[in-house]
């Protein structure tokens, strides 16, 4: 029965790390492409915008699977810049800087774009689809890339009220340093303003707007709150592909949004409850071994 269990799991667990993307668009980038519109805003909970488990698997796709799902989106450029799909930039190695922290990240010349997203979110735990739709967020980089755009990329060290920080322009560093700053929210939850529990979140960086509680259920949404802190009102989430009004802020409900038309469901557990909170990768630290392949012995 213990080997029957092993097989048995070891398929599920197959079957739960694949990653399912879009189909590519025939068209070349840079000119058309697929624009999926699927959410509703019946579904956005502000207590859950996205799983652990799913925010954490930092495995879930691969640089040539990336790749091909960045070439299906439409894009059309700005300024002279190239698609994602397009972009190359020579990076950096960085060191593992201890447990429970980034491991060491390994540069490279001429990387792709989905090599810095697939790299910067294995070696900081991160799905690097979170960092994917982070960039189209933040500065529809996917769709309408442009010059300031890449400068910018995740609007890491961009406060609402100061200038951006230039040490961290480019897109690689801004996609690392994204990566690296979920990290840290997650090693040190209790150190920031969001943590799991009911919170005070603004609708908007104008104090006027006012705020009001939200039930924060995991570290993930915590995480994505820390780094955008507001929540959409009524009106963002009755408009939810366009604007609400001047109390509006949008960031996380676009980060919801465009996860679902992208991907699917991400609230969605990857396996259920009575797994555990380790195959659930609930807090984004990974325990899985080859114990949890058979029941323990009674």
């Amino acid at each position: 029965m213990r080997r029957i269990w092993g097989i048995v799991l070891a398929g599920m667990l197959l079957l739960a790390g694949c990653a399912t993307l879009p189909a590519p668009d025939p068209q070349p980038t840079g000119r058309t492409g697929v624009d999926w519109r699927t959410a509703d805003s019946g579904d956005f909970r502000p207590g859950l915008l996205v799983s652990d488990a799913l925010f954490y698997d930092s495995g879930s796709v691969g640089v040539e699977d990336l790749q091909r799902f960045l070439r299906s989106r439409a894009c059309l450029p700005v300024d002279d810049v190239p698609c994602l799909a397009d972009y190359r930039e020579s990076t950096p190695d960085k060191a593992d800087v201890g447990p429970g922290h980034c491991a060491a990240y390994h540069g490279g010349t001429r990387q792709t774009a989905a090599q810095i997203f697939v790299g910067a979110g294995r070696a900081c735990g991160i799905d690097p689809r979170v960092l994917v739709v982070l960039v189209q967020k933040e500065q529809s980089l996917v769709s309408r890339p442009s010059a300031d755009g890449y400068t910018r990329a995740t609007g890491y060290a961009c406060p609402d009220t100061a200038d951006c920080d230039t040490r961290y322009f480019g897109f690689f560093n801004q996609v690392y340093n994204a990566a690296w700053q979920f990290r840290q929210y997650t090693l040190h939850p209790d150190e920031r303003r969001f943590e799991v529990g009911t919170v005070d979140v603004p609708f908007s960086p104008d104090g006027a707007c006012g705020s009001a509680p939200v039930e924060i259920r995991n570290q993930a949404t915590a995480n994505l709150y820390n780094y955008t802190p507001y929540q959409p009102n009524q009106a963002a989430i009755d408009d939810l592909y366009g604007d609400g009004d001047g109390c509006s802020a949008y960031g996380n409900r676009n980060f919801w949004r465009i996860w679902t038309d992208w991907f699917g469901d991400p609230t969605s557990p990857r396996f259920p409850v009575w797994l555990g909170s380790c195959l659930r990768q609930e807090g984004g630290e990974r325990c899985l071994d080859s114990y949890w392949l058979v029941p323990p012995p009674r």
